[in-house]
């Protein structure tokens, strides 16, 4: 089958376009011919490396998948023909983690095109609990923008951090793939929603996605614009994806007893910490990495209700994957940016 597979780290030369063999199904696991497949900047840290982490190379990236399925074996409920889209998480499904529908913390999670061979091929073989159901009013490549960000902005929104109706929320580049997805969380459970943008057209879709009010973070410092919209109090949520570029001041920006969510570090994995910030305004730092097959399943439900909607900036050939990856890093999408075959 045709795929795209890193062999070693670098620039965007190194998304190789390739002759390998069809994936071979194990116990439990179905083949899905892939249809669409959504870039995240886990593809980016693959095809780049990251410092003091291994990724078990060459690899397929990809970690977004809609399809439908191609091989699978009875009794599962499943049939060849089915629509579906594919949970991006890897874990054992019987480890006490698992079992309590806390799939992240197995310990053998991972993740689709970092762990194991990801969607950016014609075919994918995935474990059959990660199937699930493709609502028909979604194009393939609707579907594939769903499962990693939506489902990490569930996560670190409803399950860490706890939000509860009413509370305020910044969440940092609402333009991005999971800034788009935690402002319509966000505002699902009925938060005020202040976002982070870079430019007048992105401020404008996040308004429409239901942000209360937007800030231009080139032009504005985001921190005295947050204290200017809570009366000097701060918020009680910071979604923060940005790490080293906004991790200091994303702190400063909350309320005293406010709680910091953080699942990724784009800009960097340093910052600073003023360790007495903590302390004296009682602040809480959460970390948090997808969420389990559970989660997305119960987001499906909203999706198919229309009260959350995946949101696609663009839609290229998967020969131009080298362009989408020139997108995600030079900022200019909103939503996300989905590879069909």
């Amino acid at each position: 089958m045709k795929a795209i597979v890193i062999r070693e780290h670098g620039g965007v030369e190194r998304l190789e376009k390739s002759e390998v063999p069809d994936p071979t199904p194990r116990a439990g696991e179905a083949v899905v011919a892939v249809r669409a497949v959504a870039l995240n900047h886990l593809d980016i840290w693959l095809r780049r490396g990251v410092p003091g982490h291994r990724f078990p190379l060459p690899m397929i990236p990809g970690a977004e998948v809609s399809g439908v399925i191609d091989e699978v074996p009875d009794g599962y409920g499943w049939k060849r023909g089915d629509e579906i889209i594919v949970a991006p998480g890897l874990s054992c499904g019987l480890c006490i983690a698992c079992l309590s529908g806390n799939d992240p913390l197995c310990p053998d999670f991972g993740i689709l095109g970092e762990a194991r061979n990801g969607g950016c091929a014609e075919k994918i073989a995935v474990p059959i609990r990660n199937l699930v159901r493709k609502p028909a009013s979604l194009s393939f490549a609707e579907a594939a923008a769903i499962p990693l960000d939506m489902l990490t902005a569930w996560h670190m929104l409803v399950a860490r951090a706890q939000l509860r109706p009413g509370e305020t929320v910044l969440v940092q580049a609402g333009g991005s793939g999971v800034g788009s997805a935690g402002i319509q969380v966000a505002k699902l459970w009925r938060a005020i929603v202040y976002t982070t943008v870079g430019s007048a057209e992105k401020a404008k879709r996040a308004k429409e996605l239901g942000a209360d009010e937007t800030i231009l973070y080139r032009e504005t410092d985001f921190v005295a614009a947050v204290r200017a919209l809570t009366g000097k109090r701060g918020v009680d949520i910071v979604f923060e994806h940005i790490g080293g570029e906004t991790f200091e001041r994303s702190l400063k920006a909350l309320s005293r007893g406010g709680r910091l969510v953080t699942c990724g570090s784009t800009s960097g994995g340093e910052a600073t910490i003023n360790i007495r910030l903590i302390f004296f305004k009682l602040l809480s730092i959460l970390g948090s990495t997808m969420g389990s097959v559970a989660e997305l399943q119960e987001i499906m439900r909203h999706i198919e209700a229309g009260r959350l909607r995946p949101v696609v900036d663009r839609v290229l050939p998967i020969d131009q994957i080298a362009e989408g990856h020139r997108v995600l890093e030079n900022r200019e999408a909103f939503g996300k940016v989905v590879l069909t075959l």
